[in-house]
Parts: structure tokens; sequence; C-alpha cells
């Protein structure tokens, strides 16, 4: 279609206006009190390109106007239904969406152009990377999807032919691929690049256990991201080439905060097949330790007449969704002048921010949550620490046993409060396989049970103090 004079204009603007709204969004989501404000922000500016696409391509409004329709529906259905504690599943779902709504457009415009001799350079591997990419981060998101709501192993899958699997499928699909751009176009060759790519996203989650999906969330998002930037450089589309290197860009930053938070390398996580050594759960292999149990009113009785609480949120707390309770009780608390704090390790849950998610579901005031940098100095000064649900970002062998398959994460170091509560439903290994010592110490007190009913019980019994 012909674009008259004023939207030859208009059109380069509107998409410049998008692109700064999106990153003024990208920043504002950076505190709770501005984040609901940035994603309108954002929104606005999605609103703004696809309005100004709309008018430069010249499309059919019939189609669009029938998916804006379907996809609000089951936005707004998604956003009704799906609770707080599945955001890591939705998360994952939303990302596999992304790839395969990239990678589908970059199919798209390989069959339109699939008549020609050879692809153009530069259309070319822009088609191919929309396509490698896409196909990756869909399948691959779908086994995350899988291995966050129980569908698939939680276990990471140490096998060699996984390995050598993996690295002979990657060399085949970018053989493919750079067969593709430089010779003419080969339809059957194309459906093997799509098909090895998808195995290849499969290999790619597989292998890695639950205790690192906080760092596979973060790393699809950021193939999304660059699924859809490569979309727009097919499409020729400078809105979704800045969009899509925002989240890319993003995306592959939260990946190396999570990494930082384990003192990991991407390598290693990916590679490592962290989580599948064995381990007792229960005693120690000397047998010589024991945990001892609390119940509601001995715990209450600590933690009504303590001056400093500390409470430490781990997946437990989301499985158990306990967060209002745990609110009610920091709350009740709060009242008797007790000075309440949340700390919340980076990779706690099953996505980069998952306790954070839940406490703001909960209306945890922000200026009380901390991270573990800001509290361990003072550690010792606590009087009470509360583990709900935590096991791996509490273990001090992380700290104190450099051969263990944490040894350097940095952790939460409520071993040296003055006392320390761990509300678990036993002595059980966490995503690392590994005993937690913490659990035997002689300052440290386990309550068994689900962590929504024993918060629940540990607050009557405050209530009656």
């Amino acid at each position: 279609m012909e674009i008259s004079g004023g939207l030859t204009t208009i059109i380069p603007l509107a998409y410049l206006a998008s692109a700064v709204l999106f990153i003024l969004g990208i920043k504002r989501l950076s505190h709770p009190d501005t984040a609901a404000g940035g994603n309108r922000l954002a929104a606005v500016g999605m609103l703004l390109a696809v309005i100004a696409t709309l008018l430069e391509r010249g499309l059919d409004y019939t189609w669009i106007i029938a998916g804006v329709a379907a996809g609000g529906l089951i936005g707004a259905i998604m956003a009704r239904t799906v609770k707080m504690t599945a955001m890591p599943e939705m998360v994952a779902v939303f990302n596999g969406f992304g790839g395969a709504a990239s990678g589908l457009v970059a199919v798209g415009e390989y069959l339109r152009v699939s008549g020609a001799e050879t692809l153009a350079i530069d259309s070319g591997v822009s088609i191919m990377a929309g396509t490698l990419i896409g196909a990756v981060t869909f399948s691959g998101s779908m086994i995350a999807f899988g291995k966050l709501q129980g569908f698939v192993t939680g276990n990471a899958i140490s096998n060699p032919l996984v390995k050598f699997s993996a690295g002979f499928l990657l060399a085949v699909a970018l053989g493919l691929a750079v067969y593709l751009i430089g010779f003419e176009s080969n339809l059957l060759f194309y459906w093997g690049l799509i098909a090895a790519a998808l195995v290849l996203g499969i290999l790619f989650v597989i292998p890695i256990g639950g205790a690192d999906m906080p760092v596979v969330v973060a790393l699809l998002n950021s193939y999304s991201g660059l699924a859809a930037a490569s979309a727009g450089f097919v499409l020729e589309n400078n809105a979704l080439i800045i969009s899509g290197a925002l989240v890319g860009a993003s995306g592959l930053i939260l990946t190396g905060i999570m990494c930082r938070a384990m003192n990991r390398s991407l390598a290693n996580v990916l590679f490592s097949a962290f989580g599948t050594g064995a381990a007792t759960a229960g005693r120690a292999a000397d047998g010589d330790r024991v945990a001892t149990p609390i119940e509601a009113e001995d715990s209450a009785m600590v933690l009504g007449y303590a001056s400093r609480v500390i409470f430490v949120p781990g997946y437990g707390l989301a499985v158990a969704q306990a967060q209002h309770r745990i609110r009610e009780l920091a709350d009740l608390l709060t009242e008797r002048g007790v000075a309440v704090r949340y700390c919340v390790h980076p990779v706690a849950g099953r996505m980069p921010g998952h306790m954070n998610v839940l406490l703001a579901e909960a209306n945890v005031p922000y200026e009380q949550l901390c991270e573990p940098e800001d509290v361990n100095p003072d550690m010792e000064n606590i009087d009470v620490a509360v583990v709900v649900g935590a096991n791996d970002v509490v273990n001090p062998l992380a700290r104190d046993d450099p051969s263990s398959p944490i040894g350097g994460m940095p952790i939460i170091e409520t071993d040296r409060a003055k006392t320390c509560i761990v509300i678990k439903r036993s002595l059980s290994v966490g995503y690392a396989g590994i005993d937690n010592p913490l659990f035997y110490l002689r300052n440290n007190r386990m309550f068994f049970g689900d962590a929504a009913d024993a918060l629940a019980r540990i607050t009557e019994e405050v209530k009656q103090l």
C-alpha cells in the first residue's frame, strides 16, 4: 500500500515513541510502587507500535481484530484464574508462545520467498535465526512448563547421550541454516531445520534440575526476545526489533544476576546436571545428629517476646500458598513491637522474583524486604529467623564446604541467628540433593508440617500471649 506523505512522517515518530515508552516502562518496573504504571506505559507503547504497523502495511483488519479479541479474552481469563503461585508456569508458557509466534513469522516469510533460487544473505540470516531461536524457545519452554507443573521430572538428567545428541542436533541445525541461506530453497531441509530445533529445545532443558529453574526461565525469556528481534528484521519492523532487543538484553542481564546469586557460571548451570547427587534425607551419615522439633505454642513464645525477627520464604511457601498467613503473623508481631523483615534470596522459588511476587500479592510492605547482603552482617543480633519452606538458600554447606555441590553460593546465614525455626514438611533434601546441617544445630528448631497450617497455628498462639 502506498503511504501518504503525512503517514511517512508520523509512522517513524510513532515507532520512536513506542520505543521510548518500552524503555520507560522497563525502568519503572524496578520498584513495586511504579511497576503497575510501567506495565501500562509499555502496553501503550505496544498499542502504538501495532497501530503504526497496521497503517504502514495496510493489512486486512478483520483478522487482526479477531486475533486481538481472541488473545485479549484468553489473557483476561488467565489473569483472573491463574494463581500467583503458578506464575512460574505461566511465564514459561508465555516465553514459549512468544518464541512460537516469532518462529511462525520466519516460517511464513520463508514460504513466501521459497520460490526464489536463493535467499538474500540479510533476509536469509534473519529468517533462519528466527526459525531456530523461535523453535528452541518454544519446545524448551514447554519442557520448563512441564518441569514446573510436575508433568516432567524436575530432576536433572545426567546422560552423555543427551549431551551428545544436543551437540549433534545443534551442528545439524546450523548446517541446514547455512545451506538454506547459501543455496537454492529446499522445503524438505527447512522442515528438517524446524524439527531439529524443536528437539534441540527439549534436550536443552531436560538435563537441567529444578534448582536451576530460575536461570532457565530468565534465559528462555531472553531467547523469546531474540526471536522477536529476528522477526523484526524479517519484517523490517523497527518497533519489533527494539522491543525484542530490550527483552533479550534484560533476560540476559537477569540470567547473569541469577548465576551470580548461585556463584556459578551459565555453562555450569546448563551442562552440569546440578541436583543429581544422592543424599540422605534425615540423619547425617554418621547418625549422631538429631533435629529438635518445636510446636506452635513454643514457637509463639519465642516469636512473641523477640525484638527482631526475620522471615526467609522459600518454594514451600508457594506450594502451601502461605503468603497471606506469613503477612498476618508478621503484622501481629509488629503490633507487639517486634521489628520484622523478610529476607529474599535471588534464586528462591521457581522463577526470578518468585518470592517477591508472592509477598507483593499479600501486600507485604516493600520497605520490609531485604537481600542476604543486607542482613547477613547483622545476623547474630537477630533474635529469631523463621525459614518457611526454604532449604538450599540457607544451607551452611555453601559457606563452609567448598567441595559441596553448592559450595561458594551466597546464602542467608540463618544458622548464625540466636534462634532459627525452620517450617518444613520433613527433613528431605532440597533441589541440590544434599543434606542441610542447619536442621541439626543446637539453635535450630524444626516445625514439621504444611507452611500455611503451621503459620496459622503459630498466629493463633501469639494472639493468646
